[in-house]
């Protein structure tokens, strides 16, 4: 942090000038392959499945090639305690350039209510807090002059409680999810001696839904999207569309509003591991700056009580 180039400052102070104004831009972080990170926009994802601990991990290099761009992790656990509880833990980094750093540690809880023959409509509650710091040691605007933002002049750290809520209809083949993660905004950075230096988290809004068509016994396409609203911003529209294999091999193309084309892939290693991997081509104006963006996953479903046997049990398909 001692030597920051150009493109590093940068970038640095093109997303801090983003979150310093109220309502201008989104915040949380992005996700390509949100289907299988449900639980971390969603407190109301639930897979009903009693007996079963879902684990998930996820890891995202944004925007490789700009020194200081943004870098995100997330994990999430969650289990049904009985046919209408289903409870859990998610945790989100979000790091710009070891300045900014953001932690989003949130218990869930989801209570499940049968509809019809096959689905459920799930009604979730995620409460939590928000870690956030900055670290400007090091950090010059510019070359050889004291910075008058009163913003930068000395390293931040606080700690902001959050609540979200959601609500998932799903079965076997299908899901709709509507929520906002943080429902509470917060001042990441104050005013001081005059000057507008104020960061405000600001609500977020995601549109989820997704559909398993049985093409063959082998073959299955899987259509999805994320719509994703905040107020001052445009909508980010996520449009996917997947198919799944012999339900080992998962391969599929996307498209981002305006933003980027995307590629995935992911693989169920063994009845209890799936492996994914995401690539983003940015076709916005940053596209000329970086080469992509990259997401690795994880998933783990561990029988805590046995009650599987060999996993003999429906395919988790979302």
């Amino acid at each position: 942090m001692k030597n920051l180039n150009i493109y590093h400052k940068s970038a640095i102070i093109l997303v801090l000038a983003l979150v310093s104004l109220k309502s201008v831009a989104q915040q949380d972080p992005q996700f390509t392959q949100y289907m299988y990170n449900m639980s971390i926009i969603n407190p109301a994802y639930a897979t009903a499945d009693e007996g079963m601990l879902n684990l998930g991990g996820l890891y995202r290099t944004q925007w490789v090639g700009i020194d200081g761009a943004p870098t995100t992790g997330s994990f999430f656990a969650h289990t049904p305690i009985n046919e209408k509880i289903e409870v859990g833990l998610s945790f989100t980094n979000d790091n710009i350039g070891d300045v900014v750093n953001e932690n989003n540690i949130y218990a869930d809880f989801a209570y499940v209510l049968p509809v019809g023959l096959d689905a459920k409509l799930s009604f979730g509650l995620k409460a939590g807090v928000t870690l956030f710091n900055t670290d400007f040691n090091g950090f010059n605007l510019q070359s050889g002059d004291q910075s008058t933002d009163t913003a930068f002049n000395e390293n931040t750290s606080k700690t902001f409680p959050n609540l979200g809520i959601g609500a998932f209809y799903f079965s076997d083949n299908y899901y709709i999810g509507l929520s906002a993660p943080n429902l509470l905004t917060t001042k990441h950075l104050e005013t001081e001696n005059g000057i507008k230096t104020t960061g405000v988290q600001n609500v977020h809004y995601f549109l989820t839904g997704g559909y398993v068509f049985d093409i063959n016994k082998d073959l299955k396409f899987k259509p999805s999207f994320m719509v994703k609203g905040v107020t001052g911003a445009p909508l980010a529209i996520d449009i996917n569309a997947n198919v799944l294999i012999n339900e080992k091999l998962e391969a599929g193309l996307g498209y981002r509003l305006e933003d980027a084309i995307m590629a995935m892939v992911n693989f169920k290693v063994t009845p209890q591991l799936r492996v994914g991997y995401s690539y983003d081509y940015t076709i916005s104006n940053l596209g000329d700056y970086n080469s992509g963006s990259h997401e690795i996953f994880l998933l783990f479903d561990v029988d805590i009580f046995g009650f599987k046997g060999g996993y003999d049990r429906s395919p988790r398909f979302f």
